[in-house]
């Protein structure tokens, strides 16, 4: 019975914490905003031991900072922070994906191009939500697909911190098509088996999405400003 209590409690954390790292990603709670653990607690109809342990579970991620004073509030990462995670997440995902190459068989090779298919046509519909799901569906499913549990531990975590800047880079991205033909090019490589070329591919598709993301940023502070229009 002690067991089952666990295993139901563990799954409730899980829940509240998906509910907060969704809201977080989609930027309903923005960077620097209290998160208030009783009334979030009341707003899901939980107590504040699970809330108090899913808020535990997203500082661990770095998505959210705790402090004695404040309580709970949304990480507010500088854009440094972000430009050296981004670059080890693309190092990541090229060690893994060259891995990929020669340890994924037939069948999985196969099914992460059903996967593919799945976000073209999303990109065809102009469905910017399902198109982000099987995105990150696809990176997450080739860094498994490595074999190596160490870099899958390491990717997962560094991914979740790095979720809200690649969903506000997909939201924002003015160039989707170029961002769809690099995950062509990646496709084709992985079929090739060509670990080279996927690793290149994928370090330059990442990459982009930094700088996309920063690009937008910079565009946003300087419009407050009243600076936008000078840029090009």
């Amino acid at each position: 019975m002690e067991d089952i209590e666990t295993k139901s409690r563990a799954g409730l954390v899980e829940k509240v914490a998906d509910y907060l790292r969704e809201h977080i990603v989609m930027d309903h709670f923005q960077p620097g905003q209290r998160l208030p653990e009783r009334t979030l607690a009341d707003q899901l109809k939980v107590s504040r031991t699970p809330m108090r342990e899913a808020l535990k579970t997203l500082a661990a991620e770095g998505l959210v900072v705790i402090s004695p004073h404040r309580g709970a509030v949304v990480a507010d990462v500088s854009p440094a922070d972000i430009q050296e995670k981004a670059y080890v997440l693309s190092v990541l995902e090229q060690a893994a994906a060259e891995l990929a190459c020669i340890k994924a068989t037939d069948d999985d090779i196969a099914e992460l191009q059903a996967l593919h298919f799945e976000m073209k046509a999303a990109f065809l519909r102009r469905d910017r939500q399902n198109y982000f799901r099987l995105n990150q569906e696809i990176h997450n499913r080739i860094v498994s697909l490595s074999g190596n549990a160490s870099l899958v531990e390491i990717h997962g975590n560094l991914s979740r911190q790095l979720y809200r800047v690649r969903y506000l880079s997909n939201q924002k991205n003015d160039k989707w098509s170029v961002a769809m033909a690099e995950h062509e090019a990646i496709m084709e490589a992985m079929e090739a088996r060509d670990a080279e070329r996927i690793g290149r591919e994928l370090r330059n598709h990442l990459g982009k999405t930094w700088v996309k993301y920063a690009h937008e940023e910079n565009l946003q502070e300087n419009n407050q400003v009243g600076i936008g229009s000078t840029l090009s």
